[in-house]
């Protein structure tokens, strides 16, 4: 699996908002969010905007359902974010969601925003399977949005993942 070392200096997962079951003949990838999940998608952009949690490269699937919870964050943030769907996010592997933010060298914060169970894999990845329990015991919610810092241990020059903040419509 792929070792992600800094940069980027913050990582923000942030699982698509809670969506309406598929209808007759309409493909899963075409799902859109219901009114809750609007709501969802919303508050938590709102608060993060409050948080200063203001991600300079924002990747997001393709998935309707993606593109409708990207762009609370575009409406919370002024449309200033920079934004780039990637096709290979929807059903995609753990190791494309940690290729996507190794890849962004030049960037102090990048965002995913995504599916579960991709997403909750992509922070297990992270911070390790322990501290997942214990920080989300009951799953990665929909619209939750995963804060993490890349910490440096001055003993042994390597670093760390650390899970910062955890922000969800609930909370």
């Amino acid at each position: 699996m792929l070792q992600i070392d800094s940069p980027p200096y913050r990582i923000y997962l942030l699982r698509h908002a809670k969506a309406a079951w598929a209808a007759p003949g309409e493909r899963d990838f075409d799902r859109r969010l219901n009114e809750s999940g609007f709501a969802e998608a919303e508050i938590v952009a709102d608060i993060a905007a409050d948080k200063g949690y203001d991600p300079d490269i924002l990747l997001s699937s393709t998935a309707e359902r993606c593109r409708q919870t990207t762009e609370a964050w575009q409406r919370a943030f002024n449309e200033e974010i920079s934004i780039s769907f990637v096709d290979e996010m929807y059903e995609a592997q753990v190791d494309i969601y940690l290729a996507l933010i190794a890849a962004q060298k030049e960037a102090k914060s990048v965002m995913l925003v995504g599916h579960n169970p991709t997403m909750e894999a992509t922070l297990e990845a992270l911070i390790g399977e322990d501290l997942l329990h214990a920080a989300l015991p009951s799953g990665f919610p929909t619209a939750g949005l995963a804060v993490l810092d890349f910490i440096e241990d001055a003993y042994n020059g390597k670093g760390r993942w650390r899970l910062v903040d955890f922000v969800s419509p609930g909370k």
